[in-house]
């Protein structure tokens, strides 16, 4: 049971080592003024970055860019990373206690942040699907980035977490076309629950306004310039890590004068930069999720306690997942009478 006031104790996951992960115990100060004390009801594995971190694949010279905002200890380790929290408040500032909240937090089971930290979840939204609103906010930066017109002819590469998350999200707009491009036939079923048509890379069509690439494969870039239009736009949303990447700049590339743009949801796009700010991207992000389609994306779940395992089977390849998500234990508190 929380005393109001005392010292809280909370687990949290840490990366210690190459492949290597512990849960860890810690103990949290009482929330000062303007702070929140937040229980984890679920927290969600994002698997490109993740293992990124798991694999002491991080290079140092953008350590200071991909940290996460509530991110302890650096990089390759030991560091509590991760972003993807849905918690109630149980204690903080007036109107905040009993709220549901998402949070750009590490997976831990219980936090102090700022309550400017936390997003509020709107009640169409359950607690469980919320873990995918650090998703979609990179979706909506990607698509803020590309600019999507009236009418355009748009391929995305790579029918992950990310890449799907952007198809969904297109399929909102009026486009003449919208392909979802992945090499694995399987992933043919997932486009259709998406209500987007799937393409094998070698039957996509060319011509494209706009080409979103989400594959982390050189192989995926290449397509993404092979399909873009004369003049095209190809967005790279995929983050390569310390891999290096070789593109035929020498063919057609300059002759149609097509351009490659980085998306990258660590400061909100340019386009929106003036106008939005992250929270407002957070909020937007969020209010998306009432939508039950997005449940496709969450595809495996295992208790707290399991955690490192998950990731190492992740990282093995012995647990497919677009998005894994935590279960934290449920806490049931004595009534004031029990308690007299």
């Amino acid at each position: 049971m929380i005393i109001p006031g005392e010292p809280t104790a909370a687990t949290a996951y840490w990366t210690v080592g190459p492949e290597k992960g512990e849960l860890r115990r810690e103990d949290l100060p009482a929330p000062g003024p303007g702070e929140a004390l937040v229980r984890t009801l679920y927290s969600g594995i994002s698997k490109g970055t993740e293992l990124v971190v798991h694999n002491a694949r991080v290079p140092q010279c953008v350590a200071r860019e991909m940290a996460a905002p509530h991110q302890e200890g650096a990089f390759p380790s030991p560091v509590k990373f991760g972003y993807l929290s849905v918690g109630i408040v149980e204690e903080g500032p007036a109107d905040w206690p009993g709220k549901t909240v998402f949070c750009l937090y590490p997976h831990q089971d219980r936090y102090i942040v700022p309550v400017e930290s936390l997003t509020v979840v709107p009640d169409d939204v359950p607690a469980r699907r919320a873990v995918l609103t650090g998703t979609v906010e990179t979706a909506v930066n990607g698509l803020w980035e590309a600019g999507p017109r009236l009418g355009d002819r748009v391929a995305v590469i790579g029918a992950g977490l990310v890449g799907g998350m952007v198809a969904k999200l297109l399929g909102a707009f009026p486009l003449a076309r919208l392909q979802l491009v992945d090499v694995d036939p399987a992933k043919r079923t997932f486009a259709e629950a998406l209500g987007v048509q799937f393409c094998h890379p070698d039957d996509a069509l060319p011509d494209c306004d706009i080409v979103i690439h989400c594959s982390a494969s050189q192989e995926g870039l290449e397509r993404s310039l092979q399909l873009a239009g004369d003049e095209g736009d190809v967005i790279e949303m995929s983050w390569y890590a310390d891999r290096k990447v070789t593109l035929p700049l020498g063919e057609d590339f300059h002759a149609r004068r097509l351009s490659v743009r980085a998306s990258q949801v660590g400061v909100v796009a340019r386009a929106r930069r003036h106008r939005r700010t992250a929270a407002d991207r957070l909020r937007l992000a969020v209010s998306l999720l009432n939508d039950p389609a997005f449940d496709v994306f969450l595809t495996g779940a295992s208790p707290f306690e399991e955690l490192p395992g998950v990731v190492q089977q992740l990282s093995d390849g012995a647990l497919g997942a677009l998005c894994h998500v935590i279960e934290y234990p449920v806490i049931e508190y004595p009534s004031t009478e029990a308690t007299r």
